[in-house]
C-alpha cells in the first residue's frame, strides 16, 4: 500500500479541499500518514496570500524531499496556479497542477508529459464539492469558489477564478451526508461566500435557510463574509436560528475610508460600524472578527493612528492581523507612498496587542455563564480544548467521552494560555 501525506497552507476553503483530494487517495487504496512521516507522495495545497505562506510552502517542498528523497511531490493550489513557472523549477518537485487540476491528481500522476497543467481561470464555470471529514470533530463545507472583486491588493480572482457555486440542493446532500457520519458542527467555507448564488440564480439567505432544516447538524458556523454582503436579512436569520451560532467573522482590511478606496473594498467605515451595532443589538454576546490588512500602500502614520482608534472604538472580539505582502499582478504596486517593511512590522505588532486585549475583554464578559461546548478530539499533554457557540475556546482534562459531543458547562476562569477553563455538569 502506498503512503501519501498532505500539508495545507492557508484558508479554511483549502483545508476542506485537501481533505476531499485525500479521501480519493484512499478510495484508490493509499495509506494516508502525517506529513512528517516517509511518503510515497506528498501533497502540497497551498496559498499565496503573503510573501510567508509562498516562503511556507518552499519550506514544506524542502522538508518533503529530505525525508523521502525518492518520493513524488506534487504542489498544488493559488500559490502553483499563479506561479508554476517558480515551483517547477524547485529540485524535487515532480508536478505542479492549477486550483482547477487538483481533484483530478489521479488523472496526472503517471500520465502526463508536462511538469505544470495548470487552466486559465477566467472562463472557469465547474464547481467542485469539497468538505473535510474525519480531520476533525467539525467539518469545512465548501459553498462557493472563485471572487469577481478585484481588490487592488489581491490575487486571489486570479487564482480562484470567477465567483460560482453549485445550487443549492446538491450544498443539502453534502450536509446530509456529513450528518451521517457524526459531524456535529459546519463551518461553511468559500472565497466570497455572501455572493452565493451568482450563478445558480439563488442567495446566501436562501441556502442558510434550507441548511437550517437539515437534521443531525447541531451547529453551522459562517466563515468571513462581506460586510457589504451581509444583510439585514441574514443577520436576523442567524439570530432566530437554533444551528446558525452567532459568530460573524466580518473583513475590515483598512479602518479609514480613503484607505479603503485605494483598496477597491465596497464599503465605508460607516457600513462596517452599522453591522456591528446591528449584530450586538440584537445579539449581545455574538462574536465578531475582523481581518485587518497593515502596511498598505497609503497608510500614513495619520491613517494608521485613525484606522487604530476607529478599530479599538468597534465592540469586536478579536483580529485576524495581516501585514502587507506586495503581490504581483494587482493594482495596488503601481501606488505612492509605500510604507517601509519595518513600519509594516511594527504596526503589525500595535493590532495583534489590540487584538489581545480585546479578545480578553470578550472572554470576560462571558465567565460565570453557562455556554454549550463542542469538544475536540486533540489529546494535548492531557488536555482537551472546545469552542462556545459564539466561538470563546474552553479547556478542560482530557476526557475520551467527552470527544465530538456538545456539553453546557460553566465558564470560570481565563487560564495563562488565554483559554477559559471551565465547570463540566
Amino acid at each position: 500500500m502506498e503512503k501519501v501525506a498532505f500539508f495545507t497552507l492557508g484558508c479554511k476553503l483549502n483545508f476542506a479541499e485537501t481533505s476531499t483530494i485525500a479521501n480519493s487517495f484512499i478510495e484508490n487504496g493509499f495509506k494516508k500518514v502525517n506529513f512528517s512521516d516517509e511518503a510515497d507522495i506528498y501533497v502540497i495545497n497551498t496559498c499565496t496570500v503573503t510573501n510567508i505562506a509562498n516562503k511556507k510552502c518552499r519550506q514544506a517542498i524542502k522538508k518533503a524531499i529530505k525525508k523521502a528523497p525518492n518520493a513524488k511531490v506534487i504542489v498544488t493550489g493559488c500559490y502553483a496556479q499563479l506561479k508554476p513557472d517558480e515551483l517547477s523549477i524547485m529540485p524535487g518537485v515532480d508536478l505542479v497542477l492549477g486550483n482547477n487540476e487538483k481533484f483530478n491528481i489521479s488523472n496526472y500522476l503517471n500520465n502526463s508529459d508536462s511538469k505544470i497543467i495548470n487552466s486559465d481561470l477566467k472562463n472557469i464555470s465547474c464547481f467542485y464539492h469539497s468538505f473535510s471529514l474525519s480531520d476533525r470533530t467539525r467539518s469545512f463545507l465548501k459553498v462557493q469558489d472563485g471572487c469577481d472583486y478585484f481588490c487592488s491588493y489581491c490575487t486571489i480572482p486570479l487564482a480562484r477564478g470567477k465567483s460560482r457555486n453549485a445550487p443549492i440542493k446538491e450544498i443539502i446532500e453534502k450536509a446530509k451526508k456529513l450528518a451521517e457520519n457524526n459531524i456535529k458542527e459546519i463551518i461553511l467555507t468559500g472565497v466570497n461566500i455572501g455572493d452565493f448564488g451568482k450563478s445558480t440564480n439563488e442567495t446566501f439567505i436562501g441556502l442558510i435557510k434550507e441548511l437550517d432544516k437539515v437534521d443531525g447538524i447541531k451547529r453551522i458556523r459562517i466563515s468571513s463574509i462581506e460586510p457589504n454582503l451581509l444583510t439585514d436579512e441574514v443577520i436576523n436569520f442567524v439570530a432566530q436560528s437554533n444551528k446558525i451560532v452567532p459568530h460573524f467573522h466580518i473583513p475590515l482590511q483598512c479602518g479609514t475610508n480613503k484607505l479603503l478606496k485605494l483598496m477597491h473594498r465596497r464599503y465605508t467605515t460607516e457600513l462596517y460600524s452599522k453591522k456591528v451595532a446591528t449584530i450586538k443589538s440584537i445579539m449581545p454576546q455574538a462574536c465578531i472578527a475582523a481581518d485587518l490588512i497593515v502596511g498598505v500602500p497609503g497608510e500614513t502614520e495619520n491613517e494608521f493612528n485613525k484606522a487604530y482608534q476607529f478599530v479599538d472604538d468597534l465592540d469586536l472580539s478579536y483580529l485576524h492581523v495581516f501585514t502587507y505582502s506586495e503581490r504581483d499582478n494587482t493594482l495596488a504596486l503601481t501606488f505612492d507612498n509605500k510604507v517601509p517593511v519595518n513600519i509594516r512590522r511594527e504596526r503589525s505588532k500595535i493590532f495583534h496587542e489590540l487584538s489581545a486585549k480585546k479578545r480578553l475583554k470578550f472572554y470576560s464578559q462571558h465567565l460565570n455563564t453557562f455556554k454549550n461546548v463542542l469538544f475536540e478530539s486533540k489529546n494535548d499533554n492531557g488536555k482537551m480544548y472546545g469552542f462556545t457557540e459564539n466561538y470563546i475556546k474552553v479547556e478542560t482534562d482530557f476526557n475520551k467521552q467527552l470527544i465530538n459531543q456538545i456539553v453546557k458547562v460553566k465558564l470560570t476562569k481565563i487560564n495563562d494560555d488565554g483559554n477559559v477553563e471551565v465547570i463540566l455538569p
